[in-house]
């Protein structure tokens, strides 16, 4: 006799289906090589449909964007508060910014690793579509904020954590050109990072 079976979970919304997909091809191929055919084809939807949600590909672009940063911080919090975790306070107090370096070891290793969306969508839309930028800059702020948190907080506090958003965003571009960049990209960061713990009070 079969085991009865799983019930199967409920499709998700089309609007919620069409942002999936292009959270896959625009990170993975790009937005100017993804066109708006093949997400629509992805996601089985009707160009009705598809308009209905996003009158146009850069209503999708924003979208994409604005749900990568959401589920990309998330994340990055998530992963920072593990490696927290298992950080010893002596280990804490001296090298702050260990869990940065953590958190990016395992992004970079990541087989869908491929660079940073923000930078990547405004190096190739950013000159035509000025809004993504305001986005990207959100990201990267709020990067910097949740970085800043890992710091005991004094008068450079601030600078020493754009610093090392600075030097995160180099090491990612770096990464993207394959094993060897990512090995070297940690490396690299981690001298950084050692740098900057030396101001910390």
């Amino acid at each position: 006799m079969r085991p009865p079976a799983k019930p199967s979970s409920p499709p998700l919304p089309p609007r919620d289906r069409i942002l999936q997909v292009a959270q896959d091809l625009f990170y993975r191929h790009g937005v100017k090589a993804t066109g708006v055919d093949r997400v629509i084809a992805e996601a089985g939807v009707t160009k009705v449909t598809f308009y209905r949600n996003f009158p146009s590909k850069d209503d999708l672009i924003r979208a994409f964007l604005q749900q990568r940063h959401e589920q990309w911080i998330t994340w990055f919090k998530k992963r920072l508060a593990i490696s927290l975790e298992s950080q010893t306070a002596a280990n804490r107090k001296k090298h702050p910014l260990d869990p940065l370096l953590e958190v990016a070891g395992e992004w970079f290793n990541a087989p869908s690793f491929r660079g940073c969306a923000f930078a990547n969508t405004v190096a190739e839309v950013g000159h035509s579509l000025p809004s993504i930028i305001e986005i990207a800059q959100k990201h990267k702020r709020e990067v910097q904020e949740v970085i800043e948190a890992l710091l005991p907080r004094d008068t450079r506090s601030s600078d020493i954590a754009w610093a090392a958003t600075l030097a995160l965003d180099g090491a990612i571009v770096n990464a993207q050109f394959g094993d060897a960049s990512q090995e070297s990209s940690l490396r690299i960061l981690l001298h950084l990072l050692r740098a900057l713990e030396k101001n910390i009070s």
